[in-house]
């Protein structure tokens, strides 16, 4: 899952779903003040990829695909992202863009309690609206093509994420079905976890 799964897949405090988001790009490692939520917020992205990592679901969407491919698992990544945006109010009781505004708000005010390397990805986050990117084939094509900007030239060799584009609209009615089997699976998953009077923003 990414960027906004992973906000959505906390408890309703800001550190939780900073820590949420963070695990991947901070390798879920936390620094010597961080608080208590977001070092929940790690341990709970960490279990969301695991379960989604091993999910029969997930693995047929990564067949659908091609048979074999390293970019597979970050592209069905982002096409749940999309899945997620496009069917949000059967998952959430607060509209998408209530829910990242209120996200983004909360989280600028935190900036200056995280240290240099998390505060600069939160601010990167909002400056340039992540949580809030797919809400077109369109607009998932274009973060395909993004992240052929940051993959090496070793690996362009052999495959880019925009040339999954084609597949992924071939397959699109059965990736979104995948997607609707497998989401409530995962949130019901999660919830073991956590706190059930921080996610009155779920309807599941």
């Amino acid at each position: 899952m990414n960027w906004l799964a992973h906000a959505f897949l906390s408890e309703d405090h800001v550190d939780f779903k900073i820590g949420n988001i963070l695990a991947d790009p901070l390798k879920a490692r936390t620094w010597d003040n961080a608080s208590i939520f977001i070092k929940k917020g790690m341990e709970t992205h960490l279990k969301i990829d695991s379960y989604t990592d091993s999910h029969d679901i997930v693995k047929l969407s990564k067949k659908r695909l091609r048979e074999k491919g390293l970019l597979k698992p970050v592209i069905i990544d982002l096409t749940y992202d999309y899945f997620l945006t496009k069917n949000w109010d059967l998952y959430s009781n607060i509209p998408l863009d209530e829910f990242t505004r209120s996200f983004y708000l909360k989280a600028s005010n935190s900036l200056e309690y995280l240290p240099q390397n998390a505060s600069y990805i939160v601010n990167n986050l909002i400056n340039k609206d992540l949580l809030n990117k797919y809400h077109t084939l369109e607009d998932l094509n274009i973060s395909f093509k993004r992240m052929d900007l940051r993959l090496s030239e070793r690996l362009l060799k052999r495959e880019s994420a925009s040339e999954y584009f084609n597949d992924v609209q071939i397959n699109i009615k059965e990736l979104e079905k995948d997607f609707l089997d497998f989401f409530p699976q995962l949130c019901e998953y999660t919830k073991k976890d956590l706190n059930h009077k921080k996610i009155n923003h779920w309807k599941i």
